[in-house]
């Protein structure tokens, strides 16, 4: 009884929706349920090597130019309105022409719409796809929350797989394989998200050329696209455009080091005008017209944003990332449990394979993170979250001497759960 009401017979309608409890697994998820596994006794400090978001560290500040444009936008008082759908005009305008740099014809104003950061693009890009009986080829490994969303908007995933011994290349065979009338689109993450490897300019048009064979279009996942930092230079997914239609998704997130900011896009590629006829352009307006818009003032800055950045801020990261790589692959190579396949070429993250067979007591990746974030408080991502068990993810986006110290811990880790080799009199007992 609280408040004078007895309400032990009551009868309540309502209740929470199961669907969202039993969802697909989540990054975020994840980690938490790592987190709360960490020793508070812990005095050394958690060394975060789970997340793509390096925010914290002084070495990835974003440009100085970006953060005076949101504060000019914001202090101009032009931008306190609600905004157009797809987005504010010059905004549109800004990132059409940034975009089209790479592209062999131009983007136009229209071909643009805004989202908030590249999750929004997920969202609307599944919901626009999830027709009854449809379904969506999604890569494996990959990034969870296409499946997540998939989950929720019953539409079908069919799982490619990504071939580590050949730099995680797109078996298309397996492509051509699970591809039905059914079936809608096939997802590219690159640079990838997790493997951190990128396609090549031949292996894409390979892509584009599968995908128009299959009769679907490519949903090109480019959050990425300014970190690619090895021998293989980015292409965007729409140089191909004149073969198959592409949705691109991507943001300010990643490459300018700006996650919170939640600006990101969806832009069509479309010179054949094949993604109007078939209504999908209608359906993401439609989408954009009951859903929220990103922060007017942070689009209204967009255009400075792009201006002011000068190069050498790109050029710094990319040196640092490239200087954390190296480092990283060096002392993966010493931790006997952890092989990596590849070395990573872009994006923040790489998968390591775990050799279980190496280790005492460690059934599977799960169990390697909650043991680790709770011996060494050190958190990474278990590869069964995107897709692969026994794999872990670690970002590399960090500082230099906290991502030595993090290796360094999960070394000592998997020397202190390493298999007991037998000695020659324990073998001849045998």
């Amino acid at each position: 009884m609280e408040n004078g009401n007895d309400y032990s017979n009551q009868k309540w309608n309502f209740r929470g929706n199961e669907e969202l409890n039993t969802a697909s697994i989540s990054v975020r998820g994840v980690l938490n349920t790592l987190a709360k596994n960490l020793n508070c006794d812990d005095p050394r400090p958690t060394i975060m090597l789970g997340r793509g978001d390096p925010t914290e560290f002084a070495a990835f500040r974003t440009a100085p130019p970006a953060a005076d444009a949101v504060s000019d936008a914001l202090q101009s008082f032009k931008f306190n309105s609600y905004c157009p759908t797809g987005g504010v005009l010059e905004a549109r305008r800004a990132i059409a022409e940034y975009l089209s740099r790479d592209l062999s014809g131009q983007l136009l104003p229209e071909d643009v719409y805004l989202t908030v950061g590249c999750t929004q693009a997920i969202e609307i890009i599944v919901s626009v796809l999830a027709r009854p009986g449809a379904n969506i080829l999604l890569p494996k490994p990959g990034y969870p929350q296409y499946e997540a969303r998939a989950s929720f908007d019953h539409l079908e995933v069919r799982h490619f797989d990504l071939i580590p011994e050949e730099g995680w290349e797109v078996d298309l065979d397996s492509v051509e394989a699970l591809a039905d009338n059914n079936t809608a689109a096939i997802v590219v993450i690159n640079p990838s998200n997790p493997c951190g490897n990128v396609f090549t300019y031949q292996h894409l048009e390979k892509i584009a050329e599968t995908a128009k064979k299959l009769g679907i279009f490519v949903i090109s996942d480019e959050v990425y696209g300014g970190l690619a930092f090895g021998s293989n230079p980015f292409v965007p997914m729409g140089k191909f455009s004149s073969i198959v239609p592409v949705l691109t998704l991507g943001s300010i997130s990643k490459t300018w080091i700006v996650p919170g900011w939640r600006l990101g896009w969806i832009v069509k590629s479309d010179p054949n005008g094949i993604l109007e006829k078939t209504g999908i352009v209608d359906s993401i307006k439609n989408y954009l017209d009951i859903t929220c818009d990103p922060a007017t003032f942070v689009q209204g800055a967009i255009p400075q944003i792009i201006k002011r950045t000068k190069e050498s801020f790109f050029s710094n990261i990319i040196g640092i990332m490239r200087e954390a790589v190296d480092m990283l692959y060096d002392m993966i190579n010493e931790i006997s449990c952890l092989t990596c396949p590849n070395k990573p070429e872009g994006s923040m993250v790489v998968l390591v394979k775990l050799d279980l067979s190496a280790l005492e007591g460690i059934d599977d990746d799960v169990q390697f993170c909650l043991e680790l974030s709770k011996e060494e408080s050190v958190i990474v991502l278990p590869g069964v979250t995107v897709g692969l068990k026994n794999w872990l993810r670690i970002t590399f986006a960090v500082e230099l001497e906290v991502l030595k110290e993090g290796l360094q811990r999960i070394k000592a880790f998997s020397q202190r759960h390493a298999k007991k080799q037998l000695g020659d009199d324990e073998l001849i007992s045998m």
